[in-house]
């Protein structure tokens, strides 16, 4: 694995675990991890239970006894270490956003598919597709149960950088982070919407809004609780860097198979810390998640008489609902880090059984190309962008 924060720990988790929870034909070794801190990836390894360590992922790259390579990186890495542990015959997990760019992204998109002919599988880390409720999400709108889809309505809200003084940390700096709110966490909102109704994004109209323009630059550790260097220039006020990307990203967009959709990603949105919310609005129905009640689904059934209609709460802890029968009884709710479980049981699977797994990069390639268009779209005074066509394989 490359990258041993945030990322690094939550699918550090899902390695550790996957083979202790379910029946697999192959088992995971968490051989090595990389880190450009010799000390700190020193110590990721012992906390997070790897093997050995390096500094170099080219170290990963070269080893004869390593299959996979997860890339837990930020974006301005993704597209060198992932090419080059395709053409090495690496199988790859890599966290999303693909990439940065599109030239980026479709480069990826095209040595996956290369490799792919050699038996060689990729996947883009989209995690909450394997909430068991998102999976279910998808088989009732699969299943006809909410009829013809005419709306979907996706927000993804934070608050961590409210503070004007947070530092400028990596995520806010575009060469590394690509952009800011859309990319971070708008891409899962794009991906699990169109995960979820099996249609594309076509065509988008946005806007986007940087808040804080300057920001302290951080004093050591550029994560999620980042704290700014308290000495500036004049031994006072910390030195100040430029924020790059966006702070916010609103935009409607309509779908390919006809439904009408809109979208919000902010880290500004002051109280709330992970709030996903995805509702799916159909002639037969209506269903709706949410990621702080990840256990439940709010569904309504109006082919039921009047007199009996309402919505109804769905808790997705039995053992025939996704991935729930490796777990615990009936009502007994699984978190977050069990998305990442899950991501990783589906792909060791599809490597063992040389299935191909999703979402691929062809997949991570048609969500770039939608940040894209969102992005031209927003520079253009939110005129109506069409999302530019991916590769002809990829399939949602």
């Amino acid at each position: 694995m490359v990258g041993y924060a945030f990322m690094g720990a939550a699918h550090s988790q899902a390695w550790r675990t996957v083979n202790r929870v379910y029946d697999l034909p192959a088992r995971a070794r968490m051989a090595l991890i990389c880190g450009r801190d010799a000390g700190k990836v020193a110590d990721a390894a012992d906390r997070l239970g790897w093997e050995a360590y390096t500094t170099d992922w080219r170290d990963l790259i070269s080893r004869d006894d390593i299959d996979v390579v997860d890339v837990c990186t930020p974006g301005d890495s993704h597209a060198e270490i992932a090419l080059a542990a395709l053409a090495a015959g690496k199988h790859v997990l890599c966290e999303k956003p693909l990439a940065n760019t599109v030239a980026e992204a479709r480069a990826m998109a095209a040595a996956a598919a290369t490799a792919r002919a050699s038996g060689v599988r990729s996947m883009c880390g989209f995690n909450y597709r394997r909430v068991p409720a998102v999976t279910m999400m998808r088989q009732l709108v699969a299943d006809g149960r909410l009829g013809v889809i005419r709306h979907v309505r996706a927000t993804y809200l934070q608050d961590w950088i409210v503070d004007p003084q947070f530092p400028l940390v990596w995520r806010l700096q575009r060469d590394r982070a690509g952009s800011g709110a859309l990319g971070d966490i708008g891409a899962h909102i794009i991906d699990l919407t169109q995960y979820v109704t099996g249609q594309r994004i076509s065509g988008v109209s946005a806007v986007t809004e940087t808040f804080v323009k300057e920001r302290p630059l951080p004093g050591g550790s550029t994560g999620l609780a980042a704290t700014a260097d308290g000495n500036g220039p004049d031994g006072h006020r910390p030195a100040t860097g430029t924020v790059t990307v966006d702070d916010a990203a609103v935009f409607v967009a309509r779908l390919d198979g006809g439904a009408l959709a809109t979208y919000e990603a902010s880290r500004f949105a002051t109280g709330r810390k992970n709030a996903l919310r995805v509702e799916i609005n159909g002639s037969l129905g209506t269903v709706a998640f949410d990621l702080e009640r990840l256990n439940e689904l709010e569904f309504f059934d109006a082919t039921r008489p009047a007199a009996e209609q309402g919505f109804s709460r769905i808790l997705v802890t039995e053992g025939e609902h996704p991935y729930m029968s490796a777990w615990w009884p009936p009502g007994h709710i699984i978190g977050y880090e069990h998305s990442f479980t899950h991501q990783v049981r589906d792909f060791v699977e599809a490597i063992a059984t040389g299935a191909d797994p999703a979402p691929s990069f062809a997949d991570g390639l048609q969500v770039q190309l939608v940040l894209d268009a969102v992005g031209r779209s927003a520079e253009l005074g939110s005129s109506w962008t069409e999302v530019e066509p991916a590769l002809a394989s990829v399939a949602v």
